[in-house]
């Protein structure tokens, strides 16, 4: 497999899916972007295996074939995918371990896992999304590790919060509950959200609390990546902050129908973010 053709390949993927994560990513040099792209790649491969049709048993034993292809993985594989993840790793020598918390967290929502506390739920999203913020952070580089790696994680988790807000119903319908039992109980909200709408819009602006208290301290992480990263988190990571904005305004928006920061917006936001990184 031609390296070139591998991160092409990824970079296309992420072109296609990522309609977020590309607008951050596009402000990094070519070696960091590809990078990315390949680490996106393989997480949204890994996504796709636990989000799929498949039956539960077939969903497992895709993803225990993922974990062993990543504990295997080979820099002369002919998957494009594995074969860009693995240059990446060779030149940013990436926590390779953060691929399994993902697959780990796709294992918990084959099983159906329900959170009874907002503990619970941060569990999960380190997983499926402080890992990406860790991997992310191999590519950056930063000179304070032991400060930006925590940062790193609780900015994915911000992250994933947003994602949970934003799909409340999507979610619901294939049967995946996050928001925690105990926070639904506590603004009188079913925890299955089988309630009204104006019901879950409490629970909603509940956790809209949450996801603002870890922006505020995953934004932390800004001053301490060079600028062309720091652009690209910051662009990332203002349109997630935009998204959560919108649903604080109305939580009953998302038991309506799927909230969305418009293309423009998106585009201002990325602008923006590499003109401050730059002053």
């Amino acid at each position: 497999m031609n390296i070139d053709d591998a991160y092409e390949w990824c970079e296309g993927i992420t072109r296609r899916e990522a309609k977020n994560f590309a607008y951050g990513i596009r402000l990094l040099r070519t070696p960091e972007r590809q990078a990315m792209s390949a680490v996106y790649a393989l997480a949204r491969r890994i996504d796709d295996i636990g989000d799929g049709n498949e039956a539960p048993d077939e969903k497992f034993a895709g993803l225990q074939l993922a974990r062993k292809e990543i504990d295997a993985l080979d820099p002369k594989t002919n998957d494009p995918v594995l074969a860009a993840v693995a240059d990446a790793q060779r030149r940013y020598q990436l926590p390779m371990e953060c691929f399994g918390e993902i697959i780990d967290g796709c294992m918990m929502d084959v099983i159906g896992t329900s959170y009874e506390t907002i503990d619970d739920l941060v569990k999960y999203c380190r997983n499926v999304a402080g890992s990406v913020g860790r991997l992310s952070l191999a590519i950056f580089g930063t000179d304070q590790p032991s400060v930006a790696v925590p940062l790193a994680d609780s900015l994915g988790v911000a992250l994933q919060l947003t994602n949970i807000l934003r799909d409340v119903l999507e979610d619901r319908s294939l049967g995946r509950v996050y928001l925690p039992t105990q926070d639904a109980l506590r603004v009188s909200c079913a925890p299955d959200l089988s309630g009204p709408g104006p019901e879950i819009a409490r629970l909603v602006a509940l956790e809209c609390g949450r996801a603002e208290q870890w922006f505020a301290e995953g934004l932390q992480l800004l001053p301490l990546l060079n600028p062309r990263s720091r652009a690209c988190v910051g662009a990332m990571s203002g349109i997630y902050r935009r998204l959560l904005v919108r649903i604080e305004r109305n939580p009953l928006a998302v038991t309506q129908g799927r909230v969305t920061v418009p293309t423009i917006e998106k585009i201002s936001i990325a602008i923006s973010s590499l003109v401050a990184a730059r002053s």
